[in-house]
């Protein structure tokens, strides 16, 4: 994967905010002005003093052509059990100055500018011990002068964070999102990564798993790998299908050392990761999401499963994968039914606790298509911060299932004629309604979400063909029940959801 760089004046936090960003990736840490200072055996103001700022800038340029090159994916190596390459790297303030730096930098990593406002760097900087000799003597004077000079330089960088008013750890998950990065260990250690499919390692003795609608589009992507067809669709997700791959990998010569990679939705990533989890008693498995709703939701968190009759997922297991690598160039050929979908889990997520992405949801399908990045990258960001905090569902992970009581027995009762989002857009405002009748949810909360969902083209009211009692036939059959009670995660407000164990399910759906 590629290297992170964190650029910026003098005094934004560099060092200290790349240090715990590196720390949170598991990834190694460089500050290239100390690794200048350590080839050099001299410290930078020495440098300065002795030969000059060219010369340092000549000493810049071949430190980060020694850790810029990127041979091999980190990810392919941890895979294997090998090692890291790619880094986290602090840069000095005017290391990408050059053309020739700055094109080094951009093809071997991100780039996120770190900027402040003047009081804070002057604060920061008269308090830092370390000599910074451009910026001596008229600490003011000459740091007015030198971001007046660079303005244009700065503003150029398209990812930028503003560092005021927030500790290195906020800042640092912040800098996570803008960029895609997740390590996540509270259910084995794996890596969340938002980036492209020629970045997908395939290691030795792996095989591929997708549908036949996914294959057509994007099978070719993926080299060097045996690959598995199965019939797409929600009707195949069942034991039939399990035991067909099960088979495939026997024939195939997989065993304990081998990586399965599943290429496809929500159902792909189920069926391959409940298969994966118990052949041979668990082997290597690796995700890349190619829908929308597989990325936002389905292909994080280390659940896996299939359905029987009587409900969706019942049967599963907790088996997290290596890797989830989300491409989102790969959403570009989805129909608008499936990316309108997908939209539900993401609307759902900024109901549990982003309200900035719920209004983003509002700007309408033109938006959304035109910033599928933005809202992979916010959505996934959602639903690691609560899978990390509650692995196994214990408390706060049950919030996820927000609209999905309902939403799971509506769209089995349809037949799957709804699609998964269709019905969870319609189970979240059901419940949305249920918490405002019961005084959990403020007055307004169900039409925003309603509101929101609408201008996506998602369906918010129960279709009227569809049998009550069915639908609450299969409520009870959830996988979320207890003996007396199911659990429902309620929207109190917009960003922030309430867990309720309900008894009278016929006071949720109300009538129709």
């Amino acid at each position: 994967m590629p290297h992170l760089f964190l650029y910026g004046p003098p005094g934004t936090g560099k060092t200290t905010i790349g240090q715990r960003l590196a720390e949170n990736l598991r990834l190694p840490f460089i500050d290239l002005d100390s690794l200048i200072e350590s080839q050099a055996g001299m410290s930078i103001p020495q440098i300065m003093a002795e030969q000059g700022e060219t010369a340092f800038r000549d000493m810049e340029t071949a430190a980060l052509k020694s850790v810029a090159p990127l041979p091999m994916g980190r990810v392919l190596e941890r895979v294997e059990g090998v090692g890291v390459r790619d880094s986290v790297i602090a840069l000095g303030g005017g290391a990408l100055l050059r053309e020739e730096n700055r094109a080094l930098a951009e093809a071997s990593g991100t780039v996120i500018l770190l900027t402040a406002e003047m009081e804070t760097l002057l604060e920061r900087l008269s308090a830092d011990p370390h000599q910074r000799p451009l910026l001596a003597g008229d600490l003011r004077g000459k740091l007015t002068f030198l971001l007046e000079a660079r303005k244009e330089h700065y503003a150029s960088f398209p990812l930028q964070l503003r560092v005021d008013g927030k500790s290195a750890e906020q800042l640092a998950r912040q800098i996570q999102v803008i960029a895609g990065r997740h390590h996540l260990s509270a259910m084995g250690e794996y890596d969340v990564v938002v980036g492209q499919i020629s970045n997908l390692p395939t290691p030795p003795n792996s095989i591929l798993v997708t549908d036949e609608n996914v294959a057509k589009h994007h099978l070719d992507k993926i080299k060097g790998v045996k690959s598995i067809l199965i019939p797409a669709g929600e009707e195949h997700k069942n034991l039939e299908t399990v035991s067909r791959l099960w088979r495939a990998f026997l024939e195939n010569g997989l065993d304990r050392k081998s990586t399965v990679i599943a290429l496809g939705g929500g159902v792909v990533s189920d069926l391959t990761g409940f298969a994966a989890s118990t052949y041979m008693r668990g082997v290597d498995w690796i995700t890349v999401p190619t829908t929308l709703l597989a990325m936002a939701d389905a292909s994080l968190g280390g659940k896996t499963g299939i359905d029987l009759p009587e409900g969706k997922n019942l049967i599963g297991s907790f088996h997290p994968p290596r890797l989830v690598l989300a491409d989102p160039s790969l959403l570009l050929t989805l129909n608008d039914r499936e990316l309108r979908s997908g939209m539900a889990e993401v609307v759902k997520h900024g109901v549990i606790s982003d309200p900035e992405l719920f209004e983003m949801c509002s700007r309408g399908m033109d938006w959304v298509k035109a910033s599928l990045e933005t809202v992979v990258k916010r959505a996934m960001a959602v639903k690691i911060q609560i899978i990390e905090a509650d692995p196994y569902e214990k408390g706060i992970r049950a919030s996820l299932n927000l609209g999905h009581t309902v939403g799971h027995a509506v769209e089995l009762v349809s037949g799957f004629k709804l699609s998964h989002g269709e019905a969870v857009a319609i189970g979240m405002v059901v419940e949305a309604r249920y918490a405002e009748r019961i005084g959990m949810a403020k007055a307004g909360v169900s039409a925003a979400i309603a509101g929101v969902l609408s201008s996506l083209g998602l369906p918010v009211e129960i279709p009227n063909e569809l049998p009550r009692e069915a639908i609450l036939r299969a409520m009870r059959v959830d996988k979320k029940k207890n003996a007396k009670s199911i659990r429902f995660a309620l929207p109190a407000e917009i960003g922030r959801v309430e867990l309720v164990e309900v008894e009278t399910l016929e006071e949720v759906i109300g009538k129709w």
